[in-house]
């Protein structure tokens, strides 16, 4: 596991010990959906402690792998390949415990996250007789900011304190700790403040026992984008002498087209196309020859009717970029054939993945798009919506391709192909 929290006093999560301190742990988290007793599940927290003066000394944060699709991702901006390698609620849950611990729990609307802190904790069996002493800064905005919004950018905008990268865990805990931190100053004589921490002090949390494991900062994680090409290129051994033939390269071929359907590169195919290499014994020179094999019959099928247009222009750069290949070979398919060579188009053509009158076409995760108007088009086409995942689903459609669904992960077992929305457009498109 990479990465490690980071915050002014430079220390672990795991060093931080139950009781180390009195004050205040501000708490956000980020989730798949907004019903803590249902199935929607934790996939941030950020926690940032703030003494009894309102001075904030210390934060944390970390991604979690719910083991589910990840829910509304145009709201946290979360992907799939971000928390995969994050862990789960029940790795952090021992720092978490610590963290909090002995300190009064803040939140801006904390029945919010109060509730799915509680409910991730029933589900790992964690049965102590919590005492919960909480505070709501939207809840006392009433006292300290009466008539104005209750949003949280409402209420840091009345002290002028900064919020950025709303939505985010650790940003949005950094804001609500320095909103308590002005609620203190404007009334530090309040009896309530001393009550809280004393009484969140007398009745620490007992441990979580179990193994602990090391946090996933949002912040040490890749940028949101598509996989790059050297990436994963990279991890293919360099074999000599190769043992594949022609068999096992066709493998790699319908693979690679597979993965390319939506002209995505989730980190799901980019780690399955490096298995494969390995397993089939296909060293990286013989990759980038396949890749450079892959992109020509691309290129002759661009060109059968002797015109490119914009859109196939744009496709052969996106696939030359996501293949690796040198700007050289997308500025050669751009020129002209003298002659379109129908043979090697229609063997090439004949190869590629494409969708047939009566296939089964199932959808996951929450999509841009309504799924009924999905449905309905797809009937249009003549293909079926399935509700679940069998070996006689031909394409599985994910809001994001590295899905972790339970439809998506029934799909990888099955070799079942995983693409966007984008994806299923392109593909309809085609058909």
């Amino acid at each position: 596991m990479t990465g490690r929290l980071r915050h002014p006093a430079h220390r672990d999560a795991s060093e931080v010990t139950a009781g180390s301190g009195k004050g205040y742990a501000v708490i956000d988290f980020e989730t798949t959906g907004l019903f803590a007793q249902s199935s929607h599940r934790v996939i941030g927290v950020a926690i940032v402690h703030v003494d009894e003066t309102g001075r904030i000394t210390g934060r944390w944060d970390t991604l979690i792998n719910p083991g589910r699709d990840l829910g509304r991702q145009d709201i946290h901006r979360i992907r799939a390949a971000d928390v995969m390698q994050a862990p789960t609620f029940e790795q952090i849950a021992p720092q978490l415990v610590k963290l909090i611990s002995g300190r009064v729990l803040v939140a801006h609307n904390a029945r919010f996250d109060t509730g799915f802190l509680l409910a991730e904790l029933e589900r790992l069996d964690y049965e102590a007789e919590l005492k919960l002493e909480a505070l709501c800064t939207m809840q006392l905005a009433r006292e300290f900011l009466p008539g104005s919004g209750r949003k949280l950018s409402d209420c840091c905008a009345a002290y002028d304190i900064p919020l950025v990268d709303a939505h985010r865990a650790l940003a949005d805990a950094v804001a609500t700790a320095r909103l308590l931190g002005a609620y203190i100053a404007e009334a530090p004589d309040a009896p309530g403040w001393a009550r809280s921490v004393a009484g969140a002090a007398a009745l620490p949390w007992p441990p979580f026992l179990g193994e602990a494991s090391e946090w996933v900062s949002r912040d040490d994680v890749a940028p949101a984008g598509p996989v790059k090409a050297a990436s994963w290129l990279d991890r293919i051994t360099v074999k000599l002498p190769e043992f594949a033939g022609p068999a096992e390269q066709l493998d790699y071929l319908a693979l690679l087209d597979l993965a390319l359907l939506d002209r995505e590169l989730s980190t799901h195919e980019a780690q399955a196309l490096v298995q494969l290499a390995e397993d089939l014994g296909i060293g990286r020179a013989t990759c980038a020859a396949l890749h450079e094999r892959y992109f020509d019959d691309l290129v002759h099928i661009a060109w059968v009717d002797m015109v490119l247009t914009e859109a196939e222009i744009a496709d052969l750069v996106t696939v030359a970029q996501l293949l690796g290949l040198p700007t050289a070979a997308v500025a050669t398919a751009l020129v002209a054939p003298p002659v379109a060579r129908t043979s090697k188009v229609a063997a090439a053509s004949s190869e590629r993945f494409a969708l047939t009158v009566g296939d089964i076409v199932v959808l996951t995760g929450e999509m841009l798009r309504l799924r009924a108007d999905w449905h309905a088009e797809l009937t249009q086409h003549g293909f079926v919506p399935g509700a679940g995942v069998t070996k006689k689903s031909r394409l599985v459609v994910a809001a994001d391709p590295d899905s972790l669904s339970g439809k998506a992960r029934t799909a990888r077992d099955y070799g079942i192909p995983v693409v966007s929305e984008a994806g299923l457009s392109s593909l309809l498109g085609r058909s």
